[in-house]
């Protein structure tokens, strides 16, 4: 008996102490609850603040999603606007030159008419002729009767000798000299048309050329780059010397020209010409170095004034498309344009008058002026002459790609044309044939503007190839004379040769000008 009380104790014993054990296990499960409690109020405020944070996004998202529909609408209402304003002064520019042609038509049109009727009125004037010859009296005055001389610069028809004896008897009426001053007023007028059809003025004044440009005996092959700067804020297209071979002239897509000087073998920052109206493809100098010609993608070409503080430009409109190529001629104060709504213009600056249009099946990519004729590259792979003087094209000559760029030779015996066949052509103009041909490995046209030029002695042709370097050949013997590899790390858009010869620069789609010697 006491033994089973014994054992009894013990596991009452041992419960007890089972029982206490698992209250404090419930006691630290009650802790642990509580504390798990309160970390699950403290995330059910933070969900609920979290919640608050998005519904405040959310309407901030919402505020700012409205308000920027309501920034595009403007947007493209005032995108909308500047097209029409851009429309409308196109138009008004258009218009403005078409009334300029109009005044200017008018005036030649009255000043034609007036010599006219001076004309007609000493052809009414009734005329006495004698064959008796003139006699002078003491004091050295003409005595006899008036005569008349009409000088006129046709070449006279050979007479037969019956006409040649109605001609030595005198005349006894007014009525045959007034038909013979009648007909002399219908040359005169033929007379008239002509010169203007030839650019002349009414009064017949020849035309004004400028001086040529002095040019080097033998040119020099540039080998390494003298100086290299960023030029432009966006791509270069278009590089060119002045004729004294220490300025030059970019221009570029960030519609700006820049005039430098080449001082102690660097680039120094002389003007900057503003106000075109588009991306600058082409820049020229006048033969004086005066004037700077630029073609714009704005429909239009335009003209500045060198060294003035402030340059006004001079737009020549009346293009439907981009304005590809403005060159000057060799008769002062005209030019000539090309653009892609495949016209060439003819251009007269005194008045910024276009007074000759030519039609052409292809836009054109370049032009180039000789003394009578006008060369122009096109998109259809052929290359067009055209006479300054009458109206038709008098050759065509083909090759194969696109034409880019072409040059004349300063004796204006050869051009050189670039083409997207990764090609250089010398065509000899005196037998209108294709004399060499240039290609090298590596050379490669980066664009359908890439500039390649003769050299001013025309011993050499250089042009910039896709991958930023200098490829220069030998025109006699059609090998490639040497390549230049260096600071261009982009497709180089065009290439100038100085008239010198001593130095040459080139631009790059990467902004970049670089002075070779």
């Amino acid at each position: 008996m006491a033994y089973q009380v014994v054992e009894k104790s013990a596991a009452l014993d041992t419960l007890e102490a089972q029982l206490q054990e698992r209250q404090s296990r419930l006691e630290a499960l009650q802790v642990r609850v509580a504390q798990l409690q309160e970390a699950r109020g403290l995330q059910a405020r933070q969900v609920e603040d979290q919640r608050a944070q998005n519904a405040a996004q959310r309407e901030a998202y919402e505020a700012l999603r409205v308000h920027t529909s309501f920034q595009e609408a403007a947007l493209r209402r005032l995108q909308e606007e500047a097209r029409d304003l851009l429309e409308r002064l196109v138009q008004g520019k258009a218009r403005a030159a078409a009334e300029r042609n109009l005044r200017n038509e008018r005036r030649e049109r009255a000043h034609q008419e007036r010599v006219t009727q001076e004309l007609k009125k000493a052809a009414k004037r009734t005329v006495s002729i004698s064959e008796s010859p003139d006699t002078f009296g003491d004091d050295g005055t003409k005595k006899g009767s008036e005569t008349l001389t009409l000088a006129l610069a046709t070449e006279p028809e050979p007479l037969d000798s019956e006409t040649c004896e109605k001609w030595k008897r005198p005349f006894r009426s007014a009525s045959a000299t007034s038909l013979t001053l009648s007909r002399c007023v219908d040359v005169m007028k033929g007379l008239l048309d002509f010169k203007k059809r030839r650019g002349h003025s009414v009064g017949g004044v020849p035309e004004q050329r400028y001086q040529s440009i002095p040019v080097c005996m033998v040119a020099r092959l540039p080998t390494w780059a003298q100086d290299v700067l960023d030029a432009h804020l966006s791509e270069v297209n278009a590089v060119r010397f002045g004729p004294n071979s220490s300025l030059l002239a970019t221009g570029g897509a960030d519609r700006r020209i820049h005039l430098w000087n080449v001082v102690g073998g660097r680039l120094k920052a002389s003007q900057t010409l503003e106000g075109a109206g588009g991306s600058i493809t082409s820049v020229d100098f006048d033969p004086s170095g005066s004037q700077v010609l630029a073609a714009t993608y704005n429909q239009a070409a335009q003209l500045w004034k060198v060294g003035e503080a402030q340059s006004k430009q001079e737009t020549l409109s009346g293009h439907t498309d981009k304005v590809t190529a403005a060159k000057f001629k060799l008769t002062k104060h005209q030019a000539v344009t090309g653009s892609r709504d495949r016209t060439v213009k003819e251009w007269d600056l005194g008045r910024a008058y276009c007074c000759r249009t030519i039609n052409v099946l292809s836009y054109c990519n370049d032009v180039v002026c000789g003394d009578h004729v006008i060369i122009s590259g096109h998109n259809d792979q052929k290359i067009r002459f055209w006479d300054s003087r009458g109206p038709r094209c008098t050759q065509v000559i083909p090759v194969q790609g696109r034409v880019t760029s072409l040059s004349l030779s300063h004796d204006q015996m050869h051009l050189l044309s670039c083409s997207r066949d990764d090609t250089l052509k010398v065509i000899d103009l005196r037998v209108s044939n294709i004399r060499q041909v240039f290609r090298a490995d590596g050379f490669r046209c980066g664009s359908d503007w890439t500039k390649a030029v003769f050299s001013p002695d025309r011993s050499y042709a250089l042009a910039g190839s896709w991958d930023g370097t200098l490829y220069i050949w030998d025109v006699d013997t059609g090998k490639l004379e040497s390549s230049l590899r260096g600071p261009h790390c982009a497709a180089v858009n065009a290439v100038a040769w100085c008239h010198a010869g001593s130095h040459v620069v080139s631009v790059d789609q990467a902004r970049k000008i670089v002075l070779w010697y």
